[in-house]
Protein backbone atom coordinates (compact mmCIF):
# COMPACT_ATOMS: atom_id res chain seq x y z
CA UNK A 1 0.00 0.00 0.00
CA UNK A 2 2.60 2.39 0.88
CA UNK A 3 4.35 1.89 -2.77
CA UNK A 4 1.12 3.07 -4.45
CA UNK A 5 1.02 5.98 -2.05
CA UNK A 6 4.38 6.97 -3.28
CA UNK A 7 3.90 5.99 -7.60
CA UNK A 8 2.71 9.87 -7.64
CA UNK A 9 4.18 12.16 -5.31
CA UNK A 10 2.51 15.53 -4.79
CA UNK A 11 5.50 18.29 -4.24
CA UNK A 12 5.60 19.04 -0.43
CA UNK A 13 6.25 23.04 -1.04
CA UNK A 14 2.92 23.21 -2.75
CA UNK A 15 1.12 23.17 0.54
CA UNK A 16 3.32 25.44 2.16
CA UNK A 17 3.33 28.94 3.27
CA UNK A 18 -1.01 29.06 2.84
CA UNK A 19 -3.45 30.88 3.97
CA UNK A 20 -5.43 28.54 6.38
CA UNK A 21 -8.18 26.69 4.62
CA UNK A 22 -6.29 27.39 1.20
CA UNK A 23 -3.31 24.85 1.18
CA UNK A 24 -2.87 23.07 -1.90
CA UNK A 25 -5.08 25.19 -3.93
CA UNK A 26 -3.71 26.60 -7.48
CA UNK A 27 -2.75 30.45 -6.95
CA UNK A 28 -2.63 30.39 -3.08
CA UNK A 29 0.46 31.91 -3.03
CA UNK A 30 1.49 28.53 -1.48
CA UNK A 31 4.39 28.06 -4.31
CA UNK A 32 4.84 32.40 -5.16
CA UNK A 33 1.83 33.22 -8.02
CA UNK A 34 -1.05 34.91 -6.12
CA UNK A 35 -1.02 37.45 -8.37
CA UNK A 36 -0.93 34.93 -11.57
CA UNK A 37 -4.14 33.47 -12.67
CA UNK A 38 -4.12 30.54 -14.53
CA UNK A 39 -3.73 31.67 -18.61
CA UNK A 40 -6.80 29.10 -19.68
CA UNK A 41 -9.60 28.37 -16.97
CA UNK A 42 -12.60 25.93 -18.76
CA UNK A 43 -15.70 26.69 -17.06
CA UNK A 44 -18.43 24.90 -19.03
CA UNK A 45 -19.20 23.34 -21.98
CA UNK A 46 -22.78 22.87 -23.37
CA UNK A 47 -24.50 22.17 -26.50
CA UNK A 48 -25.62 26.04 -27.39
CA UNK A 49 -28.33 24.75 -30.71
CA UNK A 50 -28.69 21.15 -32.11
CA UNK A 51 -30.82 19.26 -35.20
CA UNK A 52 -30.47 16.40 -36.74
CA UNK A 53 -32.98 15.55 -39.80
CA UNK A 54 -33.61 12.86 -41.74
CA UNK A 55 -36.43 13.84 -44.14
CA UNK A 56 -36.44 11.20 -46.33
CA UNK A 57 -36.61 8.00 -44.09
CA UNK A 58 -36.64 5.24 -44.30
CA UNK A 59 -36.82 5.32 -48.77
CA UNK A 60 -33.54 6.69 -48.59
CA UNK A 61 -31.92 3.15 -46.86
CA UNK A 62 -32.42 1.58 -49.97
CA UNK A 63 -30.66 4.02 -51.73
CA UNK A 64 -27.49 3.73 -49.58
CA UNK A 65 -27.29 0.06 -49.82
CA UNK A 66 -26.29 0.96 -53.28
CA UNK A 67 -24.85 4.50 -53.50
CA UNK A 68 -22.36 6.45 -51.00
CA UNK A 69 -23.40 9.18 -49.69
CA UNK A 70 -21.96 12.36 -50.55
CA UNK A 71 -21.09 14.46 -47.19
CA UNK A 72 -20.49 18.20 -47.03
CA UNK A 73 -19.32 19.25 -43.65
CA UNK A 74 -18.97 23.33 -43.30
CA UNK A 75 -17.19 24.30 -39.88
CA UNK A 76 -16.93 27.84 -38.40
CA UNK A 77 -15.31 29.11 -35.27
CA UNK A 78 -16.62 32.35 -32.93
CA UNK A 79 -15.12 33.85 -30.12
CA UNK A 80 -17.11 36.39 -27.68
CA UNK A 81 -16.12 38.46 -24.93
CA UNK A 82 -19.17 37.92 -22.18
CA UNK A 83 -17.51 39.84 -19.09
CA UNK A 84 -13.59 40.78 -17.45
CA UNK A 85 -11.49 37.69 -19.17
CA UNK A 86 -14.51 35.34 -19.76
CA UNK A 87 -15.29 34.45 -23.52
CA UNK A 88 -17.25 32.40 -25.02
CA UNK A 89 -16.01 30.46 -27.74
CA UNK A 90 -18.52 28.44 -30.19
CA UNK A 91 -18.16 25.66 -32.72
CA UNK A 92 -20.17 25.64 -35.46
CA UNK A 93 -20.85 22.75 -37.62
CA UNK A 94 -23.06 21.72 -40.29
CA UNK A 95 -23.18 18.20 -42.33
CA UNK A 96 -25.03 17.84 -45.04
CA UNK A 97 -25.27 13.60 -46.47
CA UNK A 98 -27.05 13.07 -50.16
CA UNK A 99 -27.42 10.20 -52.24
CA UNK A 100 -27.77 11.13 -56.00
CA UNK A 101 -30.69 13.87 -55.63
CA UNK A 102 -31.87 12.45 -52.32
CA UNK A 103 -30.74 14.22 -49.07
CA UNK A 104 -30.40 11.37 -46.25
CA UNK A 105 -29.81 14.13 -43.46
CA UNK A 106 -28.95 17.69 -42.47
CA UNK A 107 -27.01 17.66 -38.50
CA UNK A 108 -26.33 21.41 -37.49
CA UNK A 109 -24.63 21.40 -33.82
CA UNK A 110 -23.23 24.67 -32.02
CA UNK A 111 -20.87 23.59 -29.50
CA UNK A 112 -19.75 25.99 -26.90
CA UNK A 113 -17.23 26.46 -23.97
CA UNK A 114 -17.11 29.00 -22.01
CA UNK A 115 -13.42 29.88 -21.15
CA UNK A 116 -11.47 32.31 -18.84
CA UNK A 117 -8.82 33.68 -20.28
CA UNK A 118 -5.85 35.45 -19.21
CA UNK A 119 -3.09 36.38 -21.57
CA UNK A 120 -1.75 39.70 -22.93
CA UNK A 121 -4.21 41.32 -25.44
CA UNK A 122 -1.91 39.77 -28.71
CA UNK A 123 -2.28 36.51 -27.62
CA UNK A 124 -6.15 36.41 -27.38
CA UNK A 125 -6.97 35.66 -30.66
CA UNK A 126 -4.88 31.86 -31.06
CA UNK A 127 -5.92 31.53 -27.63
CA UNK A 128 -10.16 31.87 -28.63
CA UNK A 129 -9.31 30.81 -31.80
CA UNK A 130 -7.24 27.84 -31.78
CA UNK A 131 -6.84 26.40 -28.20
CA UNK A 132 -10.26 26.61 -26.88
CA UNK A 133 -11.68 24.74 -29.93
CA UNK A 134 -9.13 22.60 -29.73
CA UNK A 135 -10.77 21.78 -26.11
CA UNK A 136 -14.25 21.24 -27.82
CA UNK A 137 -13.50 19.86 -31.13
CA UNK A 138 -13.36 15.94 -29.52
CA UNK A 139 -16.51 16.40 -27.80
CA UNK A 140 -18.64 18.31 -31.07
CA UNK A 141 -16.77 15.34 -33.13
CA UNK A 142 -18.16 12.87 -30.38
CA UNK A 143 -22.01 14.47 -30.50
CA UNK A 144 -21.51 14.32 -34.43
CA UNK A 145 -20.83 10.69 -34.85
CA UNK A 146 -23.47 9.96 -31.82
CA UNK A 147 -26.34 11.67 -33.47
CA UNK A 148 -25.64 10.56 -37.45
CA UNK A 149 -25.15 6.54 -35.80
CA UNK A 150 -28.19 6.75 -34.18
CA UNK A 151 -29.97 8.53 -36.54
CA UNK A 152 -29.35 5.17 -38.85
CA UNK A 153 -26.72 6.20 -40.58
CA UNK A 154 -22.84 5.42 -40.58
CA UNK A 155 -21.44 7.68 -38.14
CA UNK A 156 -19.77 10.50 -39.05
CA UNK A 157 -16.14 11.03 -37.77
CA UNK A 158 -15.12 14.27 -38.52
CA UNK A 159 -11.56 14.28 -39.43
CA UNK A 160 -9.12 16.55 -37.22
CA UNK A 161 -9.09 20.35 -38.27
CA UNK A 162 -6.33 22.63 -38.12
CA UNK A 163 -7.21 25.58 -36.43
CA UNK A 164 -4.28 27.45 -36.69
CA UNK A 165 -4.45 27.11 -40.37
CA UNK A 166 -7.91 28.68 -40.24
CA UNK A 167 -7.00 31.30 -37.87
CA UNK A 168 -4.30 32.24 -40.30
CA UNK A 169 -6.73 32.57 -43.08
CA UNK A 170 -8.63 34.83 -41.14
CA UNK A 171 -6.02 36.99 -40.11
CA UNK A 172 -5.43 36.76 -43.71
CA UNK A 173 -8.63 37.49 -45.05
CA UNK A 174 -8.76 40.60 -42.28
CA UNK A 175 -5.77 42.14 -43.19
CA UNK A 176 -6.65 42.02 -46.62
CA UNK A 177 -9.77 43.27 -46.39
CA UNK A 178 -7.88 46.31 -44.16
CA UNK A 179 -5.69 46.58 -47.09
CA UNK A 180 -8.84 47.14 -49.61
CA UNK A 181 -10.44 49.33 -47.37
CA UNK A 182 -7.53 51.54 -47.09
CA UNK A 183 -6.88 51.68 -50.70
CA UNK A 184 -10.43 52.81 -51.11
CA UNK A 185 -10.05 55.95 -48.94
CA UNK A 186 -6.88 56.60 -50.69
Amino acid sequence: MADEENENPVPEERFTDAPEGQEGVPGNGADGDATEAPALVINGQYIKDFSFEAPNTPEIFNLLQSEMPNIQVDIDVQGEGKGDNLFEVVLKVRAEANVKEEMAYICELSYAGLFSINVPPEHLGPVLLIECPLILFPFLRRIMADTTGDGGFAPLMLSPIDFASLYQQRVQQAQAAADAESANDA
